[in-house]
């Protein structure tokens, strides 16, 4: 099954992908050259995050979504505080009464 995950990096940055096989993504992220241009120089990372979906095309999707997230948001949906994602969605305005 296709994952979307995310990694921490040593600098606290985040990084999101996909891939079939997440171990085997963090270990390339981390050692070899087949890791992303962005974590190459911000190593070691960690995964702090990571859902399986149906299929590939969703994981794609999903990816892109999250990439476009605020800091925030990405902490939120790492610590599982669901509830919050959508008052966290940029450009929501916020009332103030």
């Amino acid at each position: 099954m296709p994952y979307v995950y995310m990694l921490e990096c040593s600098d606290g940055s985040f990084y999101v992908g996909s891939t079939w096989d997440v171990e085997a993504r963090v270990v390339e992220h981390n050692s070899s050259w087949y890791g992303a241009t962005y974590t190459r120089s911000r190593r070691p990372v960690e995964l702090v995050w990571c859902w399986e979906t149906e299929r590939v095309d969703d994981a794609y999707a999903l990816e892109k979504q999250i990439q476009g997230w605020s800091r925030a948001k990405r902490i939120a949906l790492i610590e599982g505080r669901y509830v919050d994602l959508p008052a966290l969605a940029r450009g929501r305005s916020r009332r103030v009464g």
